[in-house]
């Protein structure tokens, strides 16, 4: 543990349990299913409503070998190349040959995917498959038919959930090991403010940090609470530096921020084309796949036109799937298009790539296992090894539902008891951000640490989010404080410019370009030196440690400060760190 906690007031309340899922997505709920029916007592806690996690936002489907002549074998060659190298190939393979059923474990608890007149379950293609492989759910709303299927599945089972709660801490005992969270819940209810639970197994499904950009396809939620938690209790993260921009966001004009409406992958691969504003083609030529090539690089071609052309946006063009398609195929799409004055039908929709994914974040072994003992990460909040510098489309989902399921089956083996005391020895308060930095922080990230990247642009990110960061602590230190008051905003803010700064760190670090880290000035791969990790911890006195692995595989997961840990580190001071 570092010492480092947010600001808040003490618990005023809390809940004895055996396990605590912090989020309510596919990769929350599905561990905390499996942990209840083993005999677990599991409490989930969720940050909105139980549905209102980045899970029910997806559109395209879960990538998984269930079609004719398909095999886990062929999804792992498509899976390593998206990656660029980084791939954790074991990780890979785990995932590959456990999705098939899992997904067949999905629908046995209630999820209706689409199906063909045969009674087959549907599959499309997506960037980087070369196969049609993508299970979806009325049209494309999978990841919202996931959600429903879990909830219920959840409220069936009388699991204890607390919603509407923002995790703050993690606690532990006398000898570092997870002894639970402290949580602030919004609203009146049965539990109100701080408080916290107490459990032996903490698992962190807290989903993505899209927030630190002004535009993202990202749910409001999504601010990194999970990832700065982690940090702050001495976790290793990973891979924070490759963020992956989706190609395909509807354009909402210059300037727009917040949430953004998604133009799934699953819409190219159906057929749909990417053009400029003379409706012609420019993927053609620049790679086999064309539309259907991997994110990253269809992510770098749009912005190259729109750099080439000096406009803000691209095309999407599906005119030609006429009426009929639009409205069984997407109907989700073709409604968020026309709520804005756009109809595919008709005329192109304008696109440009906005914040989506992040590909790395709390360092896991092949069981969720983090570098702290009873902390597992699982989902987008984790870094397993799976996506390496660019995620595969349509793998999140079925990762999620993969190491939910080999995490709850660590814990039930574990078979921990709630009962050890927590301890918080001399506990480090971190200075809070006032709210209003929260679009400061995202205006530096967009500008300095975007879909293009620079050493400069990351020095003047690096230096301007350093700057917010020191007057924070200055504040906190002065004679009479100007201190902001503890709170949901205060707290999101202050993992916001925690992450961001992490994410800053790797990425300044990282001199090549590969996957979603496109580097201007060095803009070729570099296999020799960078076919590595970097990983990233907070020291107890406020400093980030850096370092690269050895290969691109991780390695075991050891506690955090081990001795592992010292190789290769770079030691950047972070005074006052919040």
């Amino acid at each position: 543990m570092t010492g480092i906690r947010l600001t808040a007031p003490a618990p005023g309340w809390s809940i004895d349990a055996d396990v605590v899922v912090v989020g309510s997505g596919v990769a929350g709920l599905t561990t905390a299913l499996r942990c209840a029916a083993a005999g677990l007592a599991t409490v989930v806690v969720t940050k909105a409503r139980l549905d209102d996690g980045s899970t029910r936002w997806a559109q395209g489907g879960v990538a998984a070998a269930l079609g004719e002549g398909d095999t886990p074998e062929q999804h792992l060659d498509d899976t390593l190349v998206a990656g660029a190298g980084l791939c954790d190939e074991a990780a890979v393979r785990t995932l590959v040959t456990e999705g098939p059923d899992a997904v067949r474990r999905l629908i046995g608890i209630g999820a209706h995917f689409d199906t063909t007149d045969d009674g087959d379950i549907a599959l499309t293609r997506e960037g980087g498959h070369h196969r049609r492989r993508i299970a979806h759910a009325g049209g494309d709303a999978t990841g919202a038919e996931i959600s429903r299927a879990l909830v219920e599945a959840v409220r069936s089972a009388a699991l204890h959930t607390v919603e509407n709660a923002l995790v703050l801490d993690l606690l532990t005992d006398a000898e570092g090991r997870t002894a639970g969270v402290t949580l602030h819940v919004m609203g009146e209810g049965q539990h109100d403010g701080v408080g916290a639970v107490h459990a032996p197994a903490v698992v962190l499904a807290t989903g993505g940090m899209g927030q630190v950009f002004s535009a993202t396809t990202n749910p409001p939620v999504s601010t990194g609470d999970g990832v700065a938690l982690a940090l702050r209790a001495g976790a290793e993260v990973a891979d924070l530096e490759f963020v992956q921009f989706h190609p395909s966001v509807l354009f909402l004009g210059a300037g727009s921020e917040g949430q953004q409406p998604l133009v799934s992958e699953a819409v190219r691969g159906e057929g749909a084309h990417l053009v400029d504003a003379h409706g012609t083609r420019f993927m053609v030529g620049q790679h086999e796949l064309a539309e259907l090539a991997p994110r990253d690089i269809v992510a770098k071609a749009i912005i190259r036109q729109m750099q080439l052309h000096g406009t803000e946006h691209m095309y999407l063009d599906a005119r030609h799937f006429g009426a009929e398609m639009w409205e069984q195929r997407f109907p989700t799409i073709l409604a968020a298009c026309r709520a804005h004055g756009i109809d595919p039908v008709t005329e192109p929709v304008p696109i440009a790539p906005a914040a989506h994914h992040a590909s790395g974040g709390i360092r896991t072994d092949l069981r969720g296992r983090t570098t702290v003992p009873g902390l597992y990460a699982c989902g987008e909040v984790a870094c397993t090894g799976v996506h390496g510098a660019n995620r595969l489309a349509s793998n999140s989902l079925l990762e999620g539902l993969v190491f939910a399921e080999r995490i709850a089956a660590d814990i039930v083996a574990d078979r921990p008891r709630a009962g050890a005391e927590a301890v918080v020895t001399h506990p480090v308060a971190s200075p809070l951000l006032a709210p209003e930095a929260r679009g400061t922080i995202q205006r530096i990230m967009t500008r300095g640490a975007g879909v293009l990247r620079s050493a400069d642009s990351l020095a003047t990110a690096a230096e301007e989010l350093e700057d917010l960061h020191r007057s924070a602590a200055l504040k906190a230190g002065a004679a009479e404080p100007k201190l902001a008051v503890p709170g949901v905003e205060a707290w999101e803010v202050t993992n916001l410019l925690l992450v961001s700064r992490v994410l800053v760190a790797a990425a300044r670090s990282r001199e090549e370009t590969r996957g979603c880290h496109w580097r201007e000035d060095r803009p070729e791969r570099d296999d020799e030196s960078w076919r590595r990790h970097i990983v990233v911890r907070l020291t107890p006195d406020r400093q980030l440690v850096l370092r690269r692995t050895d290969t691109e595989a991780f390695g075991p997961v050891r506690p955090a400060g081990a001795a592992d840990c010292a190789p290769a580190s770079t030691t950047h001071p972070t005074p006052e760190e919040p």
